[in-house]
């Protein structure tokens, strides 16, 4: 009897997160931003970072996305660290910063093609890819209005749609409502949402605002540099015997100990 092929080795192995912190530190100076901070998402997930500002949810994205260097411990997208294998790491990523970047004299097409020109793709691709992602964030009748005529839910959704030019499977995104009233808070989020039900890519959003979490979130409570909490929202809430997401939040940061 002839045996069955064994098969391949990569389909035996588990998928890498779409993201692993392990163990990172940071420091201005004396003053300790992050405090061996580690936590894992995996593939097709919506992670919350929570914490008030000052936390140190910015200091580490700015290490994930190497404009800092990692001093200690190791982050991985992937599989690939960013450190030794930058962009390997870097292509499965998309970035939408607290600040605004886009450039305001540019149209929303000029925006999204000087991105692809850094990702290294193609002019007719890239028009291809910017009609897709447009389409997607609902822009598609603006590709050739300059910025600085879109309201601000507007921008966020072009930098969101520019964060998914290069089909990245991991997106960060820092504070990303601030400034936004409440209809165009809650139209961002679920435009991130719906990526992660449709396309499953992996999310981490960071925020201040415990009303941005839902109950299958991951839900990672950072708090002057140390993570303090990981797991589902119905998990937080049965540990810390809290009615809601603030009461959880309130219990987790003004513990004994929560700020040593």
């Amino acid at each position: 009897m002839t045996a069955e092929p064994s098969p391949p080795r990569s389909a035996l192995a588990p998928a890498a997160p779409a993201l692993a912190i392990e163990n990172v530190a940071y420091a201005y100076g004396r003053r300790q931003a992050l405090d061996r901070v580690s936590f894992r998402i995996q593939p097709g997930r919506f992670a919350v970072l929570l914490g008030l500002n000052g936390a140190g949810k910015s200091t580490l994205f700015q290490l994930i996305t190497r404009l800092f260097a990692t001093r200690q411990g190791t982050i991985r997208i992937f599989g690939h660290d960013v450190l030794r294998e930058a962009g390997a790491a870097l292509r499965r990523l998309g970035v939408v910063f607290q600040a605004r970047t886009l450039d305001l004299d540019l149209t929303v097409w000029q925006n999204l093609a000087y991105h692809a020109a850094l990702h290294g793709i193609g002019r007719s691709h890239a028009r291809i890819r910017a009609a897709e992602v447009l389409e997607r964030v609902d822009l598609a009748g603006r590709a050739s209005e300059r910025a600085r005529n879109l309201s601000g839910g507007q921008m966020r959704r072009l930098e969101i749609a520019r964060a998914l030019l290069h089909q990245p499977s991991l997106i960060l995104l820092d504070e990303p409502t601030v400034g936004l009233d409440i209809a165009a808070r809650a139209d961002i989020l679920a435009h991130v949402r719906d990526l992660v039900a449709k396309d499953g890519v992996a999310v981490l959003w960071a925020t201040h605002l415990v009303d941005e979490i839902a109950p299958d979130d991951q839900v990672l409570v950072l708090h002057q540099g140390r993570l303090l909490a990981d797991g589902r929202l119905d998990a937080l809430l049965a540990s810390t015997g809290a009615a809601d997401a603030e009461g959880a939040f309130r219990h987790l940061i003004e513990r004994p100990g929560a700020a040593s």
